[in-house]
């Protein structure tokens, strides 16, 4: 070509005569040759467009139309490409030249082949930029054509790189646009404008002149997805076409865009501002506009005018405007805006899309929906403040507009989902925006009522609207907007919808505070709503404070309102209240479930008042308050109250009461009446507070109405009028509170007055039944709480209550009523409190004591209170006792919940006078012998659990008492002795008791049982004191260990020894003892982690030394089974540790080594929580944490994988999977350094080959296996170093982890009838599909060449040493798969693994692994040194002389040598050809068919191949001739004969040294298989006899002989073969002589024939049977007849007449009945050969007269034989036989018919042929019988 630059250079004239002889050959150029030709002339055409001549262009454009018209329908016809391009790109090219360059360009691109034109295409992108925006569009389309051609499916490496090498240039942004623009269109109906997303410029820059078809659009799209993927670009510049390609029309496209949006643009960043605007240019109609600050107010009444969306586009060309994208794309595009920070801030495009999709009726209405809701909503959420104080009353109008554009009752979906969507933006505006409606309550009142009148669908998004909207009036709102809404909540709370409820009471808890009382009076009417969420959130405004029994001092940081401040709001909506008429029996003012939350809140406002103001003062308005409380109690108590509001109203009472004793007890004091009505209540608690409130009164009544009051009460129970069970309970409360108060005063009440009430309680006491007689208890307990109970006056004289009470209390304390119970033994308290008398104690003791087995938990605990009532220092007076609402101290305090510090005591009652002292120092004395050496110690449970309750309440009650404080040592040592109590109950209490301690103790006591504790929990606590066990101590749980023998229990001490005396195993108690001791070990750790964790919270700093044996034990005790472990551990963990990942990762390595050791403990519990624990740790670990100790690890997984115990097995598999996902993780070098990963695989994969894989665990194995394959799948190249030991392993592995079933079965398959090759087939294909053969083929991707220094070297040895079928084949074929990865790599090794290999063909026996070596070998052969190839064929060539197995071993190797080394292979055909050859008539049928298929696979031509190697073939025949074997002689016999059968005469040059070699065999002794030879003679005589008698005329009579001799020979097989060869050679020579030579001898062989018994002739399968019984030395008669039929056939006519009469003798003996069939046929070929010989006699005598000998015979034939002949058809009823016989019969007659000058006759079996003709069945043999009879009839009519 010449170069363009070269042209100028030249003259014009000198340039148009080179473009004139151009044409010229252009014209006369052949269209083959017409390509070469174009690679010079067209540039050379195109550049010459540079010069200014006219002519000159003139004659280029002749060209160039010259080629056009040439090359337009000729698409074969390739254009010089690169040239034209390298001539475009150049600096200086003329505009003209371009233009043309980029013409043919594009026609060349048509014309070239795909690999071309994948590698043109990026190079032309990469000049995009730098060409004319006209040629961009042309270029840009080449290049969407080709990647829509080459890379729809997918795109190599090196193409790829091109693409990459663009990224970040100018070049990429506008291949990127033009990439989008193709995405974006969509084929349109003609006429139906432009597509969605495109203006119609764009369209057409992508589609050119000719619209696309979808097909090829489709194939661009895919092929554009592929190279931006591979262009590896920033994800937010290949976002917009990700996901305009989801919104595709056709379903590869949207697959395959959303695929690479999740895949490769996930990470974009959605508030990028470049990114947002190319979004919304996608979504608006028009390019996006910026318009200056000034005009903003302009554009915003556009807005409202809904014109946005055509404001300032006048100006636009109609061919430049852009349409909107489709529906589906726009519908994700809101979706992201919404998500996006930054499209929130984008004014005005913001806008424009909003209110584009509300106002624009054009636009879909799914998108009109979701661009008034999704992305209003996403709007609101993410703009900028500035951004929505602009924008939002735009928008906050255009929602309203929106909504009332639709009806109430509209339910057309597009109108759900607007209203829906508007709902919601109007709640999110409220949030950003509140200034928006703060200022006035009209969208309140919009919101209310659309609750109501909307449906109720949406009713829950308005719900939320409304709630939302009330944060705009929380903060800023002015009063009297505020003072509206008060009216109007109060107003909708009482609504009947629900909705509007809900509403209205969440706006008076969010919008008001807790002292805003209307809010709290909507609340108090909401807490009574039917509705469950209303009440909760009702009773949440009211109460704050999930805990109801939350302190006072807690409480008053609630800020609660005013009592009087409420209660005036209350009595304000109901006035009603203020009726100060008794009022008892009228009805409620407010319903009872409105009063209870409405009386809880009073009394929080009054406690709250109290606690601030101290007593308040007694100013009027506190009395107003108490006087306006207690008439809203009183209005509560009304009948129509529910029990519940009366118990609760009751109950406030007494609160006020208490607080405001004088003013309670003098409004009542007047009212005693209706105090009284209240003591028959229904309710039991009722009655308690109307006695109460009697108590509270009487203190405020003189001495004589108290005691009025007191007789009056004690005479309506002591009369013989029987009062309800009711009024006695109110009546005997009333006696006990109102007699206290007035023992308290002075002077007290008459003492008659008080022993009348004595006596009276007493017989009550001693009458009534538990549950009165409790109470009387509670009424003397609550005297004796005053003062010391007096003695009782009696007849007999003075006597203490408690001695007259004695037995029936003792009774009562049986007795199984537990409530009675309680009440008394509190009460015994109570009465004791200021007891003096030491022997009234000691009664009240024993009655307490009776209880230390109770099983009652209650029960014990109200001991315990009793106790501590005994002891003194209680935390309550006598007033909090009798004038509040106090129960009891076990139930108030609550200690088993609440925390150690606001369960102790923080005050003591100290009203003991030194005698009281003095008595109750010797009580504590007694309780404290009974408790430490009693109770805590028993060997029964349930005293110890007693014990532990009364020392717990001693501790938790008296704990400040002096004598406590001295025993805080001693009783630390009982707490952390029951901490290993099998009672839960125990073990809590103990510890809490712990806790207890703890505080109440200084610092060393502290220090000391920290020390106890970590002892405890890590196990080297000191010894616990020895509990003595009974007969009936329980030492198990009932069921822990079973049951007995007999079915019975096994818990208790005498239980276990009677077990132990049954099994003759007395040291098993021994056993069971040390089982209990474990389990309390267990329980211990429990129970201290209960105290534990309450301490921790205490300890602070002194725990810190104890951690390092701490935090391993409590990581492994939170994986304990037992769950009530976990429990406890956790709550130590929880309180000791703050930081739980940053505390394991301190101790990380004492946590691991611990739990590697328990994994090891003979404890199963032990073992199992460390293998739950590991596998937890060690999540998430680096390998410098971790790698240390992952040998260890997996030795712990496996041994638990193994373990005897279910539970542990299970633990061991999750720890086995953890450890594999950690492993895992360290080996990938994806995820791990590589060092790291290489130390990882270094410890872990020869730990799983060694020990993992080869362990006789199944589950071990598997597992091993599986991460075996998840190594080497993610370690990639990192395996290689262990490549030779993993290789070996899993070839081994595939036999020794077999299926040992399959060995069985094969063993037995012959048994069964199943062939061993099928079953190992099978076997192998198995293997193939296992785990290890995917691991070795994952090693081979990985195999390298210094890996094979260490590999093959192993493989040999597995190769020498290898067990198992599977292994072997295995070895095999990766030896093959190997070679074939490393080629010629493998040179080195080819001679060591062909010395290894070849001998494994050659000696193994079964068939699979000998195919597999042989494989293996010929892919070995393909590599090896020429010397080597040669002397591996010829030693397998050699094996076919060998045994069987040498043979078969010999053909497949040679076979596959020929599939896998062909090209090797054809240098040694004439080695193999001949063995194969020769071996395929090998005696063995399996042998035979192998080299019979390897002969048809490598031969083209039989007969050519066996020309080509004739000579080679004949050595190896006569080799085989001469071998001592006689298989091998027979082989080669039959091999000539094959020669014989293919070649013809062409084998005539090879026939001496083949009949020398055949002639030498006949002689001697006969051998099985020798009738080959003479089978071999005869072919060989057939096909080379001319040769041969050319050669030398008397190889005849040589051949002849020893034939002849041969059929003298006795073997029947060996002399039937020597009659055959004697036919053939007698056929193949045709020397009349031999007629005169062997007839003689054929006929002396016949005279010898015998005819057998049954005259017929033995079948051809019954010869092996007859073999069997010896052998048959009878002449074959048939094979005689078939030899004197070929003499006859070669015989002189005058030779024939002389021996007429011996023929005509033979034949007629052949036709005699005893001889078989087979022998009559053979006599009618006979007879008819003889016919045809005469034949030639009887016609040459129509010239001459015909000799009389000849006339004689044919007489005799017809009158002698043909009779015969008839006789057999008779006799012989087998078609085969009358055919031949009629034709025979037809020749003799027609013979005797052209006799001359004879007197003919019918021979005197005419009748007969008629009669054999009617009954003949063949019709062909009909048919001749016929013609038979004709001819007859014709001589003798």
């Amino acid at each position: 070509m010449a170069e363009p630059s070269s042209a100028p250079a030249k003259s014009d004239a000198e340039i148009e005569e080179i473009l004139d002889r151009m044409l010229t050959r252009l014209a006369l150029c052949d269209d083959p040759k017409l390509g070469a030709l174009l690679t010079k002339l067209l540039p050379y055409s195109i550049a010459s467009l540079s010069s200014q001549s006219l002519a000159v262009r003139k004659k280029v454009i002749e060209i160039l139309g010259h080629v056009n018209k040439r090359v337009k329908h000729q698409p074969e016809i390739v254009l010089p490409l690169s040239e034209l391009w390298q001539m475009y790109i150049e600096d200086n090219a003329a505009p003209m030249v371009k233009n043309f360059c980029i013409v043919y360009i594009e026609m060349a691109f048509d014309r070239i082949h795909l690999k071309e034109k994948e590698n043109m295409a990026p190079v032309l992108v990469a000049w995009i930029s730098k060409v004319r925006s006209q040629h961009q569009e042309i270029i840009l389309r080449i290049a969407a054509k080709v990647i829509g051609e080459c890379h729809s499916n997918g795109i190599d490496d090196e193409v790829a790189a091109k693409y990459r090498l663009i990224s970040g240039s100018q070049d990429s942004v506008i291949f990127l646009e033009f990439c989008l623009h193709t995405i974006l269109y969509q084929p349109t109906a003609q006429g139906g404008g432009c597509p969605a997303g495109l203006s119609i410029a764009q369209s057409n820059r992508v589609t050119g002149k000719h619209p696309l078809k979808s097909d090829d659009l489709l194939m661009r799209k895919l092929g554009i997805l592929n190279i931006v993927e591979n262009m590896e670009l920033a994800p937010e510049l290949v976002y917009p076409l990700y996901l305009a390609a989801c919104a595709d029309c056709q379903e590869p496209v949207v697959k395959r865009g959303e695929e690479l949006l999740k895949k490769k643009a996930s990470g974009a960043n959605l508030d990028d501002t470049n990114l947002i605007n190319r979004l919304f240019l996608l979504f608006n109609e028009v390019r996006r506009f910026t318009l200056p600050d000034g005009i903003i107010k302009e554009i915003v009444t556009c807005c409202e005018e809904g014109s946005l969306g055509t404001a300032g586009t006048e100006n636009i060309d109609p061919e430049s405007k852009v349409n909107p994208g489709n529906s589906g794309l726009r519908g994700r595009l809101m979706s992201i805006f919404c998500r996006s920070i930054t499209a929130a801030n984008s004014f005005p495009s913001t806008l424009q899309c909003i209110f584009g999709c509300i106002y624009e009726k054009w636009y879909h209405l799914k998108i009109e929906a979701d661009g008034n809701g999704i992305y209003s909503v996403g709007f609101q959420t993410h703009a900028r403040i500035d951004q929505l104080k602009l924008m939002g009353p735009v928008i906050l109008n255009g929602i309203l507009k929106s909504l009332d554009g639709y009806p109430t009752s509209d339910s057309d979906a597009i109108a759900k989902e607007t209203k829906t969507f508007a709902f919601q933006a109007i709640g999110l505006l409220a949030q950003r925006m509140p200034q928006l409606f703060r200022d006035k309550i009209d969208m309140a009142i919009r919101l209310f009522s659309a609750l109501k009148s909307e449906a109720q669908f949406l009713r829950p998004v308005i719900q939320e609207a409304t709630i939302s909207l009330a944060f705009a009036y929380k903060f800023g709102a002015p009063k009297t907007v505020l003072k509206d809404l008060e009216m109007l909540l109060l107003t909708n709370s009482q609504a009947e919808e629900s909705e509007v409820r809900f509403c209205a009471v969440r706006w008076a808890t969010s919008l008001f505070d807790l002292q805003h009382c209307p809010s709290r009076f909507i609340c108090m009417l909401g807490a009574a709503d039917p509705k469950l969420d209303i009440r909760e959130m009702a009773l949440e405004g009211l109460f704050p404070v999930n805990d109801p029994g939350q302190t006072m001092s807690k409480s008053v940081d609630l800020q609660y309102p005013r009592m009087a401040d409420i209660l005036d709001y209350i009595l304000k909506q109901q006035p009603k209240l203020l009726n100060s008429a008794e009022i008892r029996e009228e009805k409620l003012l407010f319903p009872s479930q409105m009063y209870l939350p409405m009386i809880r809140f009073l009394l929080k406002c009054f406690e709250v008042d109290v606690e601030q103001n101290g007593s308040m003062g007694r100013t009027s308005e506190y009395r107003s308050s108490i006087e306006n409380i207690c008439l809203l109690l009183e209005h509560a108590m009304a009948f129509e109250g529910s029990v519940e509001l009366h118990a609760s109203a009751s109950k406030a009472l007494i609160t006020v009461g208490s607080c405001a004793r004088e003013m309670v007890a003098s409004r009542y004091s007047t009212k005693i009446s209706w105090v009284k009505q209240l003591l028959s209540h229904l309710d039991w608690d009722t009655r308690e507070s109307a006695a109460r409130l009697l108590g509270i009164i009487s203190n405020a009544l003189p001495v004589s109405e108290s005691s009025a009051l007191i007789s009056e009460l004690v005479s309506s129970i002591s009369g013989t009028h029987k009062l309800r069970f009711e009024a006695q309970h109110g009546a005997l409360c009333a006696i006990g509170y109102v007699t206290a108060d007035c023992m308290s005063r002075t002077p007290a009440i008459p003492e008659t007055l008080l022993q009348r009430t004595l006596k009276c309680l007493i017989d009550i006491f001693n009458s009534e039944t538990s549950t009165l007689a409790s109470i009387v208890m509670q009424s003397l307990g609550h005297i004796g709480l005053q003062s010391p109970l007096p003695l009782l006056v009696q007849d007999s004289g003075s006597v203490s209550v408690l001695t007259v009470l004695q037995e029936k209390l003792k009774k009562l304390l049986s007795d199984n009523d537990p409530k009675a119970v309680q009440k008394i033994v509190i009460s015994l308290g109570h009465i004791c409190f200021k007891e003096t008398s030491l022997s009234h104690l000691n009664i009240a003791l024993d009655l307490i004591f009776s209880l230390s087995r109770s099983k009652v938990e209650d029960t014990l605990f109200a001991a315990g209170e009793a106790l501590s009532f005994l002891w003194g220092s209680v935390p309550v007076t006598v007033d909090i006792i009798l004038k509040t609402n106090y129960t009891s101290l076990s139930t108030s305090s609550n200690f088993l919940t609440a925390d150690v510090s606001s369960s102790l005591p923080s005050c003591s009652s100290n009203e003991e006078t030194e005698a009281t002292e003095n008595c109750h120092v010797m009580v504590r004395d007694a309780i404290t012998r009974k408790l430490f050496d009693v109770l805590l110690y028993s060997s029964r449970k349930e005293e110890r659990c007693a014990g532990t309750v009364w020392l717990l309440s001693l501790t938790m009650y008296c704990g400040h008492h002096p004598t406590i404080q001295k025993m805080l040592p001693e009783i630390q040592e009982a707490f952390s002795h029951l901490l290993g109590e099998q009672n839960e109950l125990t073990q809590e209490l103990a510890s809490q008791g712990m806790s207890i301690v703890y505080e109440l103790g200084d610092a060393s006591m502290k220090s000391s049982l920290v020390n106890a504790l970590v002892g405890t929990l890590t196990g080297s606590g000191k010894r616990k004191r020895a509990i003595k066990l009974v007969e009936d101590s329980e030492v198990f749980q009932d069921g822990a260990i079973g049951e007995s023998l007999s079915g019975g229990k096994l818990n208790t001490y005498k239980e276990l020894c009677g077990l132990a005396n049954e099994m003759g195993q007395p040291d098993l108690i021994y056993k069971f003892m040390d089982l209990a001791n474990y389990q309390a070990s267990l329980n211990s750790k429990r129970g201290a982690a209960f105290g534990f964790s309450k301490i921790a919270k205490q300890a602070g700093d002194a725990l810190q030394p104890h951690l390092r044996l701490l935090v391993p034990r409590l990581i492994r005790y939170q994986y304990d089974p037992d769950k009530n472990v976990q429990d406890a551990m956790a709550h130590i963990w929880k309180s000791l540790v703050a930081d739980s990942k940053k505390t394991i990762d301190e101790y990380l390595d004492l946590i691991i080594g611990d739990l590697l050791t328990q994994c090891g403990s003979r404890l199963w519990r032990s073992r199992e929580a460390s293998c739950l624990a590991l596998a937890d740790i060690i999540q998430g670990r680096k390998f410098d944490q971790v790698g240390k100790y992952l040998k260890e690890i997996w030795i712990a997984a496996f041994r638990a994988i193994d373990d005897i115990k279910e539970t542990v097995r299970n633990s061991g598999d999750k720890l086995c999977r953890a450890i594999a996902s950690l492993t895992t993780r360290l080996c990938d070098v994806s995820l791990t350094g590589k060092s790291d990963a290489k130390q990882a695989m270094d410890i872990v994969l020869p730990f799983l080959l060694a020990e993992g894989i080869m362990s006789k665990v199944d589950n071990i194995r598997k597992a091993s296996i599986a991460m075996v394959m998840k190594l080497a799948k993610g370690a990639g190249i990192a395996i290689r170093p262990h490549l030779s030991d993993l290789v070996c392993c899993m070839l081994e592995s595939l036999s020794s982890l077999e299926d040992q079933g399959l060995n069985y079965v094969e063993l037995h398959a012959a048994n069964v009838g199943i062939k061993t090759e099928k079953l190992e087939s099978l076997r192998i294909s198995i293997a193939k599909s296992s785990p290890m053969w995917e691991t070795l083929d994952i090693c081979i991707a990985v195999v390298d060449t210094q890996a094979l220094d260490m590999l093959v070297p192993r493989l040999a040895q597995l190769v020498r040493s290898g067990v198992g079928l599977n292994t072997r084949v295995g070895v095999a074929s990766f030896i093959s798969l190997l070679i074939q990865k490393v080629g010629t790599d493998i040179k080195p090794f080819t001679s060591m693994l062909l010395k290894l290999v070849f001998p494994v063909v050659k000696e193994e026996k079964s068939g699979s692994v000998k195919r597999y070596f042989a494989s293996a070998c010929a892919v070995v052969l393909k590599y090896a040194d020429p010397a080597q190839a040669q002397k591996l064929i010829e030693e397998s060539a050699a094996l076919h002389a060998g045994d069987r197995n040498a043979q078969i071993s010999c053909a497949i190797l040679l076979k596959a040598y020929c599939s896998v080394a062909a090209d090797i292979m054809s240098g040694y055909h004439a080695t193999i050809v001949p063995v194969v050859f020769v071996s395929r008539f090998d005696d063995d049928k399996h042998v035979s068919s192998i080299f019979e298929e390897l002969w048809e696979e490598n031969t083209s031509g039989e007969q050519v191949t066996l020309q080509l190697y004739l000579q080679e073939i004949v050595s190896l025949i006569c080799e085989g001739m001469t071998s001592s074997s006689w298989a091998s002689k027979r082989k080669s016999a039959l091999a000539i004969s094959k020669l014989c059968e293919i070649l013809g005469e062409n084998l005539s040059s090879c026939h001496p040294i083949l009949l020398k070699s055949l002639m030498k065999e006949i002689p001697g002794r006969l051998w099985e298989g020798k009738d080959a030879i003479l089978y071999a003679i005869g072919d060989l005589c057939k096909s080379c006899h001319k040769a041969m008698s050319a050669e030398d005329p008397t190889t005849s009579n040589s051949i002849l002989t020893a034939v002849s001799s041969a059929c003298t020979k006795k073997v029947k097989k060996y002399r039937e073969a020597a009659f055959s060869c004697l036919e053939q050679v007698i056929n193949a020579f045709g020397n009349p002589e031999f007629f005169n030579i062997i007839f003689p001898s054929l006929l002396e062989m016949c005279n010898t024939a015998t005819p057998t018994k049954s005259g017929k002739a033995p079948f051809r399968t019954d010869a092996k049977a007859e073999s069997d019984e010896g052998e048959d030395n009878s002449v074959p008669h048939d094979k005689i007849l078939s030899c004197i039929t070929s003499c006859i056939r070669v015989a002189r006519v005058n030779n024939i007449l002389e021996q007429k009469e011996n023929l005509i003798h033979v034949l007629l003996v052949s036709l005699s009945p005893g001889f078989p069939w087979i022998v009559k046929v053979s006599a009618f070929s006979s007879i008819k050969e003889l016919c045809s010989r005469l034949h030639e006699i009887v016609d040459e005598s129509l010239e001459i007269s015909l000799d009389a000998g000849a006339t004689s015979l044919i007489y005799e034939l017809f009158h002698s034989v043909s009779p015969k002949v008839v006789e057999c058809i008779s006799t012989v009823k087998i078609a085969q036989v009358h055919i031949t016989a009629s034709e025979c019969l037809l020749e003799t007659i027609n013979l005797y018919k052209n006799l001359p000058s004879v007197q003919k006759t019918d021979g005197g079996f005419k009748d007969e042929l008629l009669h054999l003709h009617e009954i003949e069945k063949n019709e062909q043999a009909k048919s001749l019988l016929k013609a038979c009879i004709d001819g007859v009839e014709k001589e003798n009519p």
